[in-house]
This record gives C-alpha cells, structure tokens and sequence, in this order.
C-alpha cells in the first residue's frame, strides 16, 4: 500500500515536469514565430529603392531636376503634308511667239526679279511685224484727215454721203488693224510708241512674270521655243503655306483657328507653329482624306522652308490643364511607371527614392501625374537621366 502510494505520488511529479516542458516548448516556438513575423514586416518595410548620384555624375550626365507643376494638355489630330505656294506665286514662262534662243545665260535655283529678262528669242518674222505696224499707222493718218475732211464736206452738203461713209469704214478698219499690230508688239515686250523704222529688231526679250526662283529650264541656246511651249518655270516662296491631309473620321474635330504644331524632316528636333486657315469640303475618294490649309504662325521663319518639304503636324482640337512632369522624369517598366523623388542633397551627391506613379496621356513633352496628391508641392523629381538610372 505503501508502495502504491510513492508510485502515485512519483508519477504525478513526473506529469507535472513533462507538462511544464511542453509548455515552455510551445511558448518558445510562439514565441519564435512572433519574432520572425517581426523581422519580415522590417524587411518589407524596406525594401524601398533609393539611387545616389555624385555630384560629378549629376554635372556630367546633363541631370537635371524639376518639381510638378500645371501644364497645359491638349487632345490633338495628327497629320502630314507638305508646304506649297498660292497660285500665283508659281510661274510658267513661254513666248506668243516662235523663235530662236539666241540668248540664256540661266542656272535652276537662280534668283531673278520681275520684268527681268530671262532669254532672248529671234524670229525674221519679228522684223516683217513691225514693218506692217509702221505701214499701217502711216496709212491711218492718212485716212483720219480723209476721213474728218469727209465730214466736215458732209456736214457742209459738198460731198457726198457716200464718199464720206467709205472714207469712215476705211479709217475704222486699218485703226483695227494699228491697233491689233500694237498690242502684238506689247506681247513681244516692244513699245509700239517708240517703235520707228530705225530701231526695227529680229529679236525679243522674255521676261521674268515674277519675282522669284528658277526651279526648271527647258530650253537651251539654239533651241526653237513654239508659241505657248513652256521654256522656265519659276516659283516665289514669300509666302508658304501649309498643305495638310487629315482622316475623314478626324473631320468634326477640326475647326478654322485652330492651333497647328508641326515638324519637318531636316529639323525633327524643332518644332514650328501655324494654325489652320481653311478646311477643304471635299473627301479624296481614294485615301478618305481632306486638305486643311494652314498659315505660318511666324511669317519671319518663311525663309527656313521649301515648297514640297514634307512635314509631320498636329492639330490642337481641345485643351485642359493638370499636375504634370517633363516626359523625361518618368520611366515605364513593366506596364508600370515610376520616377526618382529627391531625397537628400549635400555637397557630394544626391539620393533619390524611386516611386511609383500612375500617368496620363503624354502631351506636348509632359505627362499627367494622376497620384500627384501623394507628393508635397515643393518635392523634387529627377526630371532628365532618370531612364539610366531606373534600368539598372
């Protein structure tokens, strides 16, 4: 019995001993467990980005820092063309006359004035016009002193009726003829008022109808020209337009007045401004597109371009405003977008923590920040270098 009972009480001591064994163990292992948690919720806490530039990396990279700020967004209709000319600043120049060139002293891009002469073209047929012109003005004198002594002959009932009438119809139709001689002599760019029996010529001058530049010349020296055959054709470029092309769906969108920007291919990093003078009324049936017709913002800038120089354009159709930062300030990775926030700056360096940031639409150079809220308005961004460093 005895024996029973130090059994019993040995076995509760053993119980107890194991009990608080087991219980220290499962409040180590919690309490392990809890430590660890700790140390990853301060893993996560900082696993936050940051970049260090040295001031020398700043300086020699061209870096550059910028805040967000409000910018002027605008929803724009694309498009492309070329530049042209008006009608009348474009020039063929040929002769009502046959002959020969006798004289062209010419270059293609040669710059010339208006009523300056171009070539010189003979023809013996010049001469025999001229010839008739004289005769035929010396025998109209003749004729209007017949003529008014037959009236007044008439007017006193000496003469008859009829000799004044032929006398009238003979004066009438050799005037005609003085008359259509001169005005042939003027198309020859000959004065029919200086014109005498001494300074007869074989040869005419062609002038220039414009001022302007030569752009083709299809005759030579010794070359017959034919009446009304193009010989030079010449173009003034005082006053370029622009010649654009728009999709009919972008039609509604665009408006007299409205803002054109636009860029052409030996200076894509300029960009110029025009606004769109006239809207065409009919659709190309072949591409589904209609001319817009824009005027040069700043006429000073006429001289940079070229009739026929491509360019790529943008028509402003609407705009807005909205917090926003330099195109260069945001990188994408991934379908996301993030941009390096200034941290500290000292004397050696800068330190930079990269956040990120949801976008709008870019627009001339800037992007929409649509989280901007979440930065304080005198926080600065890397706004120029930040792509480099953000990749690597």
């Amino acid at each position: 019995m005895m024996n029973r009972r130090k059994l019993s009480k040995t076995a509760i001591i053993s119980m107890s001993i194991f009990l608080g064994v087991l219980s220290f163990s499962v409040s180590s292992c919690s309490s392990n467990s809890d430590s660890s948690s700790a140390a990853d919720n301060v893993a996560t806490e900082n696993t936050t980005q940051t970049v260090d530039v040295t001031q020398k990396q700043f300086s020699s990279s061209a870096m550059e820092l910028g805040k967000i700020e409000t910018k002027a967004f605008s929803e724009v209709v694309k498009a492309n063309g070329m530049f042209d000319v008006p009608p009348e600043n474009n020039a063929s120049v040929s002769s009502y006359f046959g002959g020969t060139v006798k004289n062209i002293q010419l270059l293609s891009g040669e710059k010339v004035k208006k009523d300056q002469v171009l070539f010189v073209l003979e023809n013996p047929d010049f001469v025999q016009l001229q010839q008739e012109y004289l005769e035929e003005k010396s025998q109209l004198s003749y004729l209007q002193s017949d003529y008014e002594r037959q009236k007044n002959l008439v007017k006193d009932s000496v003469a008859s009726k009829k000799n004044f009438l032929k006398a009238a119809a003979d004066y009438q139709t050799t005037k005609v003829k003085v008359e259509s001689f001169a005005k042939k002599l003027m198309l020859m760019n000959l004065s029919p008022s200086n014109l005498t029996d001494e300074n007869m010529r074989s040869s005419i001058n062609i002038l220039s109808p414009i001022d302007g530049y030569i752009t083709k010349i299809n005759v030579h020296l010794g070359d017959f020209l034919n009446p009304a055959e193009t010989a030079i054709t010449l173009v003034n470029t005082d006053h370029q337009h622009l010649e654009i092309n728009i999709f009919e769906k972008d039609l509604s969108k665009v408006q007299i007045g409205q803002q054109i920007r636009f860029k052409v291919q030996n200076n894509p990093e300029t960009e110029y401004e025009a606004t769109v003078h006239l809207v065409n009324k009919t659709i190309d049936p072949v591409n589904r597109t209609i001319g817009i017709h824009g005027h040069l913002v700043n006429e000073e800038l006429n001289d940079r371009f070229t009739p026929g120089m491509y360019l790529e354009a943008k028509i402003q159709t609407s705009s807005d405003s909205g917090l926003a930062l330099p195109e260069g300030a945001v990188v994408e990775m991934e379908n996301q977008y993030f941009v390096l926030q200034l941290e500290a700056a000292t004397e050696e360096g800068y330190t930079f923590t990269k956040q990120e940031v949801q976008v709008g639409k870019t627009s001339n150079g800037n992007v929409p920040i649509l989280n901007a809220e979440t930065f304080k308005v005198n926080d600065q961004f890397l706004t120029k270098g930040a792509f480099d460093l953000i990749l690597e």
